[in-house]
């Protein structure tokens, strides 16, 4: 994974300190383009890592050589380890290479940064559920996203048949716990759903990666296009006070709560995508909700309580 490999770079760095991308990718055995890209972004992530250009130049850690990271300020420092130590999904290569990280900084640093990896733990799962496991393709992809490679991707849509097409990765992105591959194809550009992708094959190709293109503020985009796409049905409903605090929870900035009325219950307004969608996510509440409008959600929320009474009644 990346992260393993910045902080290898990190220590190289200390190491040695200064290198030459030629050198990282020797080392690192990767591409000298991704050992580039891999300093390049320590040095955007606000590391102070610089390069000198011409003969006998490099890159190197602000300071000088052979400075045990003193580059790096306490407040980096305990950024680093807040990032990558306490994450659940850190792979054990990333943590052992904490650990010589932690060994490799100056005496003052290391309490924080120890005391940082210990003071978060991430655990993804819900209550009663078990954490998902990552998509079968995840790493091939990610290695193919930093390695700047097209891929053959074999892919079955929702309630479409299973097609092969060529696609430049551009980068991944979780949402909650659904991976997604941003990429470029001869359609343009395209999302894919990790869960659907049937098979991966990693060419020689490199990828066409447009000059300006930003991950977080294309996906922003994506999000944005997709919610008003969405044919949204909004439910109007009187809530009781207690249930409220489990609304808010469960539906987000899909619902808008207003004033409470004469009898205390609070009107409150939920988006969902159908009107059976709606449905079926309210009807837990029971008495506690109750939707005014529209009529369609009402009839679904009627023909559940049939099936309900007809089981239990």
């Amino acid at each position: 994974m990346r992260a393993d490999r910045l902080v290898a770079v990190l220590l190289l760095l200390q190491a040695r300190g200064r290198v030459t991308a030629a050198e990282v990718a020797d080392e690192l055995e990767v591409s000298e383009r991704t050992a580039r890209r891999d300093l390049e972004a320590l040095a955007m992530a606000g590391i102070p890592v610089y390069s000198q250009a011409g003969r006998g130049g490099g890159w190197s850690l602000l300071g000088g050589a052979r400075t045990d990271l003193s580059g790096l300020n306490a407040d980096e420092v305990r950024t680093l380890f807040l990032v990558a130590g306490p994450s659940a999904a850190a792979t054990p290569q990333i943590k052992a290479a904490l650990r010589k990280l932690v060994r490799a900084l100056p005496e003052p640093f290391r309490a924080e940064a120890e005391a940082a990896a210990a003071a978060v733990v991430v655990d993804p799962a819900r209550w009663d559920r078990s954490t998902a496991e990552p998509p079968r393709y995840l790493d091939v992809l990610q290695a193919a996203v930093v390695d700047g490679l097209q891929v053959r991707l074999r892919y079955a849509g929702r309630e479409r048949p299973e097609s092969e097409r060529t696609v430049h990765p551009l980068g991944l992105v979780a949402k909650a716990s659904v991976w997604y591959l941003v990429g470029g194809t001869d359609a343009g550009l395209r999302t894919f759903r990790l869960s659907r992708v049937r098979g991966v094959t990693v060419t020689e190709d490199p990828v066409d990666r447009p000059e300006d293109f930003d991950l977080a503020a294309t996906w922003a985009s994506i999000v944005e296009t997709i919610d008003e796409r969405r044919e949204w049905v909004t439910a109007t409903a009187w809530a009781q006070p207690e249930a409220v605090a489990w609304l808010r929870p469960t539906f987000g900035d899909r619902a808008t709560f207003g004033e409470a009325g004469p009898d205390g219950r609070v009107r409150v307004e939920i988006r969902s995508w159908s009107a059976h969608s709606l449905a079926n996510e309210v009807v837990g509440f029971g008495e506690r909700l109750e939707v005014v409008e529209p009529a369609a959600v009402r009839e679904e929320l009627a023909r559940l309580g049939e099936e309900l009474t007809a089981a239990y009644g």
